[in-house]
C-alpha cells in the first residue's frame, strides 16, 4: 500500500521570487510553501519571471512537493458597503488568479470577507459574485478556498453553513474548496482538540468533505469560541502539540497539504515542521 505524503510548510515571503521560496522551504525541511501574490494589505502584484517559474517546477519536482498555496490579500472584501472596495477585490483577486494558473501545482486562498452590518444574507451571493467573476478566464484550472474564519468583528465564513451557502453560489463547484484554519475554527466554537471527529463529521454533512483540500496549521492564544483570531506557535496555545498530532495523521486530514501561519522567522519554522514531521505517524 502506497504511504501518504506528509506534505507541510509554512509561509514565505515573494520578494525574492518562486525558486528562492522553493529552495529555503527545503532548507526548512518542507516540501510546500504558501505565499502572497501582492502585499497583504493590499497593491500591485509582481509580475511573473518565465525562468523563475520554470526553475520552480523543476525543483518541485525533483524535491518531492506536494501543492502550493496562494494567500490573498487581507484587504479583499468583495461585500463591503464601498463601491471602490469592492471593485479592487473582483480585480485583485481575478488577476490573482490569472498569475496562479501559470504556476505549477498551485491553490488559491483568501477570506471570504466581512458583512459590515449589511448581514450575510447581503454578503454572501456578493462574495460569490466576486469569485464567479474571477474564474470566469479562459483555460482557468486553479482551485480556489474559501478559508474558515473565526467571526471577528462581522467576518463572513465562520460557520461551516456560511462556507457551504457561498460554494453552492459559485459556478465552477469542481474548482472550489475550503482551507481550514485551526485557529480560526477553534476561535469559531469549533472544539478540535475534545471533538475532532465531531466537528469533521459536521463539516461533511454541511460542506462535505471532498471540499476539504488544505489545512492552515496554527495554535491559539484564546480559548474555544473567542472570536479573536490571534496565531500562536505550535504547542504554545490552547490547542496544543496533542491536538495537532491527531490532526496531522486523521485520516480525513492526513493526505492534505499543511501550512504554519505561526508568529514566527525561519529558524521557529524549521523547529515547528521537525516536531510536526516526528508526530507523523506511519498509516
Amino acid at each position: 500500500m502506497e504511504v501518504a505524503m506528509f506534505t507541510i510548510g509554512c509561509h514565505l515571503s515573494v520578494t525574492k521570487g518562486f525558486y528562492h521560496m522553493a529552495r529555503t522551504a527545503t532548507e526548512l525541511g518542507a516540501n510546500t510553501f504558501q505565499f502572497f501574490p501582492r502585499n497583504p494589505r493590499g497593491g500591485a502584484a509582481k509580475p511573473l519571471a518565465k525562468e523563475d517559474i520554470r526553475q520552480l517546477e523543476e525543483w518541485m519536482d525533483t524535491h518531492g512537493f506536494g501543492e502550493i498555496l496562494c494567500h490573498g490579500a487581507y484587504t479583499m472584501n468583495g461585500a463591503s458597503t464601498k463601491e471602490e472596495v469592492r471593485e479592487f477585490a473582483r480585480t485583485a483577486i481575478r488577476e490573482d488568479l490569472a498569475k496562479v494558473s501559470l504556476l505549477p501545482r498551485c491553490l488559491y486562498n483568501f477570506h471570504p470577507g466581512a458583512h459590515l452590518k449589511q448581514g450575510t444574507a447581503v454578503a454572501i451571493p456578493l462574495i460569490a459574485d466576486m469569485v464567479n467573476y474571477a474564474m470566469d478566464q479562459e483555460g482557468l484550472n486553479t482551485t480556489v478556498l474559501f478559508e474558515t474564519m473565526a467571526g471577528k468583528g462581522t467576518e463572513v465564513g465562520r460557520t461551516f453553513e456560511e462556507l457551504a451557502e457561498i460554494i453552492s453560489r459559485v459556478e465552477r463547484k469542481d474548482h472550489v474548496g475550503v482551507c481550514l484554519d485551526t485557529c480560526h475554527v477553534y476561535d469559531g466554537g469549533y472544539d478540535i482538540v475534545n471533538d475532532l471527529d465531531g466537528v469533521l463529521k459536521r463539516f461533511d454533512q454541511i460542506v462535505g468533505l471532498e471540499k476539504l483540500k488544505a489545512v492552515h496549521l496554527n495554535d491559539d492564544k484564546n480559548p474555544l469560541g473567542s472570536h479573536k483570531d490571534r496565531h500562536e506557535k505550535i504547542g504554545e496555545g490552547t490547542i496544543g502539540t496533542e491536538a495537532f498530532a491527531r490532526i496531522i495523521n486523521h485520516p480525513a486530514m492526513r493526505e492534505l497539504p499543511f501550512f504554519l501561519e505561526t508568529p514566527n522567522e525561519l529558524p521557529g519554522y524549521k523547529k515547528e515542521i521537525a516536531l510536526l514531521r516526528s508526530l507523523r505517524q506511519e498509516e
